[in-house]
C-alpha cells in the first residue's frame, strides 16, 4: 500500500512502505518487543497518519511472524507421560 503526502508545492509525494524482509530473521522475543513498541506508539496517538499506517502494516507483519513462531514451537512441544506410580514413562504430542 502506497501512502502519499503533500509536498512543498501541494503535489502528492508518494511514500512507500518499508521493506519487511528483516522480519523472518527476527527471534520471537525481538519481534514481540518491536510489536509492543509499535502498539504503544499507536495507542498514544502521537504519530502522524502516514507514519501510523506504515507502522500498523509492519505491526501486522510482526504479529504474523510471532504467530508462526508460536505454532512451530507448539508443534515441537511434547507432554511427558507418567506411569501409575507417577514416574516419567515417555512422551506424547501436546494437545493444547
Amino acid at each position: 500500500m502506497a501512502v502519499g503526502r503533500l509536498g512543498e508545492n501541494n503535489t502528492m509525494v508518494a511514500k512507500t512502505n518499508p521493506s519487511h524482509k528483516d522480519i523472518p530473521q527476527l527471534s520471537f522475543e525481538k519481534a514481540l518487543t518491536e510489536l509492543e513498541g509499535i502498539v504503544g506508539k499507536l495507542e498514544r496517538g502521537d504519530v502522524e497518519l502516514e507514519e501510523s499506517i506504515v507502522m500498523y502494516e509492519r505491526g501486522e507483519a510482526l504479529k504474523a511472524h510471532c504467530n508462526q513462531l508460536l505454532a512451530q514451537a507448539e508443534a515441537k512441544v511434547e507432554k511427558i507421560t507418567t506411569d501409575t506410580a507417577g514416574r516419567p514413562s515417555g512422551t506424547e504430542p501436546l494437545d493444547p
